[in-house]
């Protein structure tokens, strides 16, 4: 009996549970650690649930106080202005980056090392680099006072605005090298023949960017423009770390993430609201989500 026959057979021999035994340790994981999880969040976001009691059901009482929470309006604000700001700059800008340092040129390498080297660093790491930078005594206002651009240093870890811009600052730079080796792999489909065919006719580096560059990374581009909007939305390494945990000046630089963890730590928490939040920025990533597919889905 050749090895084929041996391995049917054996096959034909299992029992009706054998593959559900061989889900089961899969499924089992998914449901303690994802499942249970966001059911229990679900739970706890119509109750009064706090670290030391309560857990009884309070209805949508945890939904209206979110109508009277000036904390929740300006994070939101935070957040959405994230958005807004790093999707456009995290789509183009690295794709340029990866147009540039795809071409063999001398010298190339070390900027494709370059770009990617704050890929791997820690968040928390290069935002403790970016405050100490930014500090009043810091380099960028020494270097700022030092060319006369400016009298008096900058307040850029203490005013609201720039305080937001210097995160925003800080994810653009970080995110560039892990989008643009995104973009290298989806360059290499983008047929070499079609630009040769265009510079033939005439057109220049710019149309034919336009022209052949973009509708054959089309479908990349939604996928980075998607996770940029996810992330964007559940921003919270950068403005923890920049503005120590407190929220910048009056908490009016924190995000929704930060409100999450304020409201479900310490003794004090309320774990009933932290869950209202959390399925108020669920609900918020699926907006632009689905926007998108739409959009995508309609261009098809």
């Amino acid at each position: 009996m050749t090895d084929t026959k041996m391995m049917s057979s054996r096959v034909r021999e299992h029992k009706w549970f054998t593959p559900w035994l061989l889900v089961a340790p899969a499924t089992l994981w998914l449901c303690v650690f994802n499942l249970y999880p966001a059911l229990n969040t679900v739970y706890m976001a119509f109750t009064n649930k706090k670290p030391l009691g309560g857990g009884e059901l309070v209805g949508l009482a945890n939904f209206e106080r979110m109508l009277d929470d000036d904390q929740l309006v300006y994070a939101l604000t935070n957040s959405i202005l994230y958005m807004l700001v790093c999707v456009p700059l995290l789509t183009m800008l690295p794709l340029l980056l990866a147009v540039l340092v795809e071409k063999k040129l001398p010298g190339l390498t070390f900027f494709r090392v370059a770009f990617y080297t704050p890929v791997v660093a820690s968040a928390v790491v290069v935002a403790l680099i970016w405050n100490w930078m930014l500090d009043d005594r810091g380099a960028i206002n020494a270097i700022l006072q030092a060319l006369k651009v400016v009298q008096e240093p900058l307040p850029f870890l203490t005013d609201r605005w720039l305080l937001l811009f210097s995160a925003i600052s800080l994810t653009v730079w970080k995110g560039l090298g892990y989008y643009m080796i995104i973009y290298l792999s989806a360059l290499g489909n983008v047929g070499k023949e079609l630009h040769e065919a265009a510079a033939v006719d005439g057109a220049g580096p710019v149309r034919r960017f336009w022209s052949i560059t973009v509708p054959g990374v089309r479908g990349t581009m939604l996928l980075i423009t998607i996770l940029i909007t996810v992330s964007s939305l559940r921003i919270f390494s950068e403005l923890f770390v920049m503005t120590g945990g407190t929220g910048g000046p009056g908490g009016r630089v924190s995000s929704v993430v930060m409100l999450i963890q304020m409201y479900s730590t310490g003794f004090t928490g309320h774990l009933g609201y932290a869950s209202a939040l959390s399925l108020l920025l669920f609900a918020l990533t699926l907006v632009p989500m689905v926007l998108l597919a739409r959009l995508n889905r309609k261009d098809a």
